[in-house]
């Protein structure tokens, strides 16, 4: 396929998603698929067993494809998994936390929110008390990185108390899963959610739940809506050897599929891992000796995107950062903490060490603050 025919980008997306990807994956797109046709529906049993090994060598669990974004597979994911007389303890520490808590708010699901603020990993201590004194509660569901500020969550001490009161865990693995090495068997995960657009560097427009099989297979009859059964998408993806049970979107299964066929030449999960891994240590090296400061602690900080506090100067407008640095061909990302002002600059998608030391190039260029004030 002669993928020379797309245009460069103008500018590298350094945000959690979308992200920026190849010209590979931007080409397949190209071609129409049929949703009846079994080379198509191949292609989707291939996706859904290759996420499946990527979570776990475990056996016992499957992955169910579902059209929308993250957050619509987030919502499929609870309001199925959950039962109408179930109770959901959420973790949160971020916009994504909250989100869930949202979710669990709007679709009537019984729930309770451990909130440890943006800048504080969950509490682990209050965790286990609150479930050894709470038995109502039946399912426990935190985001793994949360992409408000960076922070990595350490879902396998929570999986292991999750695991020692016997609750039913899920993990929001949205910005992390591909990019991050994790086992949802040795993290305890019974539900893990993840997007095609972010670490496996596939373009928007569906999502997937990695389940443990014996526990999805009694969720029938448990969804609060009819797109969005989870339970129901399975059995027909099953049944029906990859078939969607409404129109799926073709060109982005196809193009993911792509995406996974580079993810695996690059070595692997644990290779893409090393590559964020660089791309974020060059991105804090550069920006802290031009006296920028991260948000995040060292130890809480994930190599997905990471959050820097605002300079504090009267002549710092974001706006104008952001275009400068947009017209040398970067985007970054708006801040979403609630109580610091910050922005933020992703790591992950088609980015590469050589990538950021431009970035940090560009950024020296851009300090517009500094004619009138030093930092």
């Amino acid at each position: 396929m002669n993928v020379e025919i797309l245009p460069d980008n103008p500018y590298l997306l350094l945000t959690p998603g979308p992200l920026s990807t190849t010209k590979s994956v931007k080409a397949t797109m190209l071609r129409d698929w049929c949703t009846w046709d079994d080379d198509y529906n191949a292609i989707v049993q291939e996706i859904r067993h290759t996420l499946t090994a990527l979570a776990t060598d475990s056996p016992g669990y499957t992955t169910v494809l579902m059209q929308g974004s993250g957050t619509f597979c987030v919502e499929a994911c609870l309001t199925t998994a959950i039962p109408r007389d179930g109770r959901l303890l959420i973790l949160a520490n971020g916009a994504y936390g909250r989100r869930i808590a949202r979710i669990s708010q709007c679709q009537g699901i019984n729930h309770l929110v451990l909130d440890s603020g943006d800048t504080s990993p969950p509490d682990s201590a209050l965790l286990a008390s609150t479930l050894a004194k709470d038995l109502s509660i039946t399912h426990v569901a935190m985001v793994h990185c949360e992409t408000t500020t960076g922070m990595l969550n350490p879902v396998k001490e929570i999986g292991d108390i999750v695991a020692r009161f016997n609750r039913v865990y899920v993990v929001d693995a949205m910005s992390s899963f591909g990019g991050i090495p994790l086992d949802m068997a040795d993290i305890h995960a019974d539900y893990l959610i993840s997007s095609a657009n972010k670490c496996i560097q596939g373009v928007p427009g569906f999502g997937f739940i990695i389940a443990r099989q014996d526990l999805l297979a009694h969720t029938e009859h448990n969804a609060r809506s009819l797109s969005l059964d989870l339970f129901d998408q399975w059995r027909t993806m099953e049944e029906g050897n990859g078939k969607w049970r409404f129109t799926s979107p073709t060109h982005v299964v196809r193009a993911f599929a792509m995406a996974l066929e580079e993810l695996a030449r690059e070595g692997g999960v644990k290779k893409r891992w090393q590559r964020y891994t660089a791309n974020h240590q060059l991105l804090i090296r550069g920006m802290i000796q031009m006296g920028f400061t991260p948000l995040l602690p060292a130890q809480y900080q994930s190599p997905i995107i990471t959050s820097f506090l605002s300079p504090d100067h009267g002549n710092y407008e974001f706006k104008e950062f952001y275009t400068r640095l947009k017209q040398q061909g970067f985007v970054i990302y708006p801040g979403k903490v609630t109580d610091v002002d910050t922005f933020r600059i992703g790591n992950i998608g088609d980015v590469h060490p050589e990538d950021m030391t431009r970035l940090i190039q560009a950024v020296k260029t851009s300090i517009f603050w500094r004619h009138k004030t030093k930092i």
